[in-house]
C-alpha cells in the first residue's frame, strides 16, 4: 500500500502595493509645494538666497506659526478658536501699561518688565480657558463660544488703552521681538520651541493621544474614560497662552501697541496654515510640523508675488486658492 501525496492548491500571487497619487499628495503635498516654491524663488526672485530675505520671511511668519500651534491643538479636538487675534490685542495692550507703570506703581523697572511678560500671557491663558468652559459646561458650539471674545476681546483692549496708540522704546522688553541669539532671531527660537514641544506632546504623551481621541470620536472617548471636558479646556488654555506670546512678539517688533490692529485677521491666517499643513479640520488627526510648513507656504506665496511686482490683492486670491486646494486634498484622502 503506497502513501498518497497530498497536493496543496497554489497560493495566489500577492499583488504589489499600488502607488496612489491622491494618498501621496495628501501626505506629502505640503512639503512638495514648499520645495517647489523655494526652487521657483531661487530661479526668478532677485536676492532670494540671502540672509536678509530669510530674516524677513522668518519674522513675518513666527507669530502666525505660534498661534497656529495652538489652533492645531484646538482643531484636533474638533473645535475652532476665533478669539486668537483679540487675545493678541489684549496681551499687546496690557504689556506697555504694566512696564510703563500706567496700570499700577512699580517698585523697580526690572519687575515691571518681568510682569509685562508674565501677566498678559496668564490673562490670555485664562481667557482661553474661559472659551473652553463655555464649550464644555454651557454646551455652546466652539465657533459661537469663541466669537464672544472675538467681538469683545478687542473692545476690552481698546478700553484698557482708551483707543490710543502706545509707543515705547525698551530694549529689554523688545528683545522678544527684535533680539538675536547667535544671529538667530529670538522669536524664531520661540517658534521652534513651540512647534517641537507640541509635536512631542501629540506623539509621546497621554494628553496628546487624548486630544486626538476626543477629536476622532468624542462619545467613544468619553466612554473610554477620557476626561473630555478637561482636555478641551486645557487645549483652549494653551491656545490662549500662545496667542498672548504672539501678541507680545508683535508689539515688541513694532515698538508700539495698537489695540485696533494687533492680531487683526490672525485667526484666519492660523486656520489657513493648519488647513494647508494637513491637519484634519474635522478633528482626530493633527500635524504641528505640517502647520509650520503650511504657514511657510502661505508666507512664501505672498512674498514671491510681492517681490515680483504682483499686487497684494493677488496674493490674497492665491492664499484662498491654496486653502481650497488643501481642503480638497483632505477630502480625497478621507475617501
Amino acid at each position: 500500500m503506497s502513501d498518497t501525496a497530498t497536493t496543496l492548491p497554489p497560493r495566489p500571487a500577492q499583488e504589489a502595493p499600488r502607488f496612489e497619487l491622491k494618498s501621496f499628495l495628501t501626505r506629502y503635498g505640503s512639503w512638495i509645494a514648499l520645495a517647489l516654491l523655494i526652487l521657483v524663488n531661487l530661479a526668478i526672485t532677485p536676492n532670494f538666497a540671502t540672509w536678509q530675505t530669510l530674516n524677513v520671511n522668518l519674522t513675518q511668519v513666527c507669530a502666525i506659526v505660534i498661534v497656529g500651534v495652538g489652533m492645531t491643538l484646538v482643531i484636533a479636538t474638533g473645535g475652532i478658536d476665533l478669539s486668537v487675534g483679540a487675545l493678541m490685542a489684549i496681551a499687546g495692550a496690557l504689556a506697555p501699561l504694566i512696564f510703563l507703570g500706567k496700570l499700577f506703581p512699580l517698585p523697580s523697572p526690572a519687575i515691571g518688565i518681568a510682569l509685562a511678560f508674565v501677566v498678559p500671557v496668564v490673562v490670555t491663558a485664562l481667557l482661553g480657558w474661559f472659551n473652553g468652559w463655555l464649550i464644555t459646561h454651557l454646551r455652546i458650539q466652539p465657533i459661537i463660544a469663541t466669537l464672544v471674545l472675538f467681538i469683545a476681546g478687542r473692545g476690552i483692549a481698546q478700553v484698557f488703552t482708551n483707543g490710543n496708540l502706545q509707543v515705547f522704546n525698551l530694549p529689554e522688553f523688545q528683545f522678544i521681538g527684535l533680539g538675536r541669539i547667535l544671529g538667530i532671531p529670538f522669536q524664531a527660537i520661540l517658534m521652534a520651541v513651540a512647534v517641537a514641544s507640541a509635536a512631542w506632546m501629540l506623539r509621546r504623551t497621554v494628553f496628546g493621544r487624548q486630544i486626538l481621541a476626543v477629536g476622532g470620536n468624542e462619545r467613544a472617548a468619553r466612554l473610554a474614560g477620557i476626561p473630555v471636558a478637561s482636555v478641551k479646556q486645557r487645549v483652549y488654555l494653551i491656545s490662549g497662552l500662545l496667542s498672548g506670546i504672539a501678541g507680545l512678539i508683535v508689539i515688541a517688533r513694532n515698538s508700539a501697541a495698537d489695540a485696533n490692529l494687533v492680531g487683526l485677521g490672525m485667526e484666519l491666517d492660523a486656520i489657513a496654515a493648519v488647513a494647508v499643513g494637513g491637519t484634519l479640520l474635522t478633528g482626530g488627526r493633527a500635524t504641528v510640523v505640517g502647520t509650520l510648513v503650511g504657514a511657510l507656504i502661505i508666507q512664501l506665496v505672498r512674498y514671491t508675488l510681492l517681490a515680483n511686482g504682483v499686487p497684494d490683492a493677488a496674493a490674497l486670491v492665491a492664499k484662498a486658492g491654496i486653502i481650497v486646494l488643501a481642503v480638497w486634498l483632505q477630502r480625497q484622502g478621507q475617501r
